[in-house]
């Protein structure tokens, strides 16, 4: 195998999965949560791994 064929299967690869990943969900960006909510009030919701014990 060559690096040609190598990085072009790659990037096959990468279109099929970023494709299958579009077709299947449901994209609503108007439900979606604020990627930044600085100074918004809103708090984060969900987990991080990071997090300290309350």
């Amino acid at each position: 195998m060559t690096r040609t064929f190598t990085a072009t299967l790659a990037l096959v690869f990468l279109a099929a999965l970023i494709g299958f990943d579009l077709v299947t969900s449901e994209l609503n960006p108007y439900q979606a949560p604020a990627a930044f909510a600085l100074g918004s009030g809103s708090a984060a919701s969900g987990g991080f791994c990071g997090a300290l014990p309350n």
